[in-house]
């Protein structure tokens, strides 16, 4: 289930999305309305008419919602593959490459600074900065994740079996990445948070392509994570014989302002 990281991940994991953007794009969870409801409320102004900027914007899946909410909005992504698979679902959105550390837009032209599932891979001491910089006066920061939902059992069993493979605290993680001094150490940015739940329910194929389009899967050998992904496939058919799971986020916002 997805995760956020507690720190700048290595330069590998960042990059390991351009070789599976498609799948990334066709298997990773949206967000709710109720997301974009608490982003608005948080800002005390609505998206639409805003110029957002939505940075790490992958293959565009939080920029499509942006967009349907009626924000102008401007991508920025760094990566070839992800902004190559952006490119065939958004064609018509703006899209430069670049990343939060080094922005390549002008002072004070954003309304909105979007990161979905995104400022985990950006330095703070830069990327605070920046975002001071191409905010105008007032406008709002906005940066959330997907996460998986605690305390729900099969959820539980999966992070478990996961944290024991990878030698990883994948829920300190999530704890820990969530807080609002790390997202900012500087202390320069007053957060306001939220925390919105959501599921979906999908096919076991689909969780599993989810689950594999993650980093961690990605920078392994091949063979290593398609047998994990096996043994996770025998498990959620023991919990879910009819092949369909109910994947449940729990969707953490940070708002601050310029």
């Amino acid at each position: 289930m997805t995760t956020i990281p507690s720190a700048s991940p290595p330069p590998s994991r960042a990059h390991s999305f351009n070789s599976a953007a498609a799948q990334y794009a066709a298997n990773r969870p949206s967000y709710p309305p109720a997301l974009f409801d608490a982003v608005e409320e948080l800002a005390g102004r609505p998206l639409s008419g805003a110029r957002v900027v939505d940075v790490g914007a992958g293959t565009g899946i939080a920029t499509a919602l942006l967009r349907a909410r009626g924000a102008d909005v401007i991508a920025v992504e760094p990566g070839a593959g992800m902004a190559a698979q952006f490119r065939r679902v958004l064609p018509d959105v703006p899209l430069v490459r670049g990343n939060g550390d080094a922005l390549p837009l002008a002072d004070a032209c954003a309304d909105f600074l979007t990161y979905a599932q995104a400022w985990h891979w950006t330095d703070p001491a830069r990327s605070v900065p920046e975002a001071l910089r191409v905010l105008r006066p007032g406008g709002a920061l906005a940066l959330w994740w997907n996460k998986s939902a605690a305390g729900v059992p099969w959820i539980d069993a999966q992070n478990d079996r996961l944290e024991r493979h990878f030698d990883v605290d994948r829920r300190r993680e999530v704890a820990d990445s969530s807080r609002s001094a790390l997202a900012d150490p500087s202390g320069r940015l007053d957060f306001a948070d939220r925390t919105v739940r959501w599921s979906r329910r999908v096919s076991v194929d689909t969780h599993l392509a989810n689950l594999g389009s993650q980093s961690i899967f990605l920078v392994q050998d091949p063979a290593t994570s398609d047998a994990l992904l096996a043994e996770e496939r025998a498990h959620l058919l023991t919990a879910f014989p009819d092949g369909t799971v109910e994947e449940v986020y729990d969707v953490e916002l940070l708002v601050a302002f310029a």
